[in-house]
């Protein structure tokens, strides 16, 4: 029991090694990373999240840890400490959810303009 009278919860163990990182500022690098959490135990992986389409960061990375232990002791020891002027949010990573298959399309002209016209239809191009 705490102080209050009510029980308190032992802290949460972590059962994998992987840790998401997140609320990072989008000019972080993976050495930075690793030598920040190297202070908390071996790093093994630092995988930083860029958008697909612009290159740039999206403020997330994932950050593997050689034991259960060292990824424990990242989060005691680094979750909501600054980083590059954020608080870092540290979670045990959660396994990728399935994802429904991409939709396929059945053909047809994607150029339509539904119906509506456009400035090259007929009634502009008449001979």
């Amino acid at each position: 029991m705490d102080g209050n009278g009510e029980k308190s919860e032992p802290p949460k163990r972590i059962m994998s090694s992987k840790l998401y990182v997140g609320n990072l500022p989008f000019a972080t690098t993976a050495q930075e990373l690793e030598e920040r959490f190297n202070q908390a135990g071996t790093v093994t992986a630092v995988d930083l999240v860029f958008d697909k389409f612009t290159g740039r960061s999206r403020g997330f990375a994932f950050v593997t840890m050689a034991t259960p232990a060292d990824a424990q002791r990242v989060i005691e020891q680094f979750n909501g400490n600054d980083f590059g002027g954020r608080p870092l949010m540290i979670n045990e990573a959660r396994p990728r959810e399935e994802r429904p298959a991409p939709r396929e399309f059945a053909g047809g002209d994607r150029r339509s303009s539904g119906g509506r016209g456009s400035p090259r239809n007929e009634r502009n191009y008449r001979r």
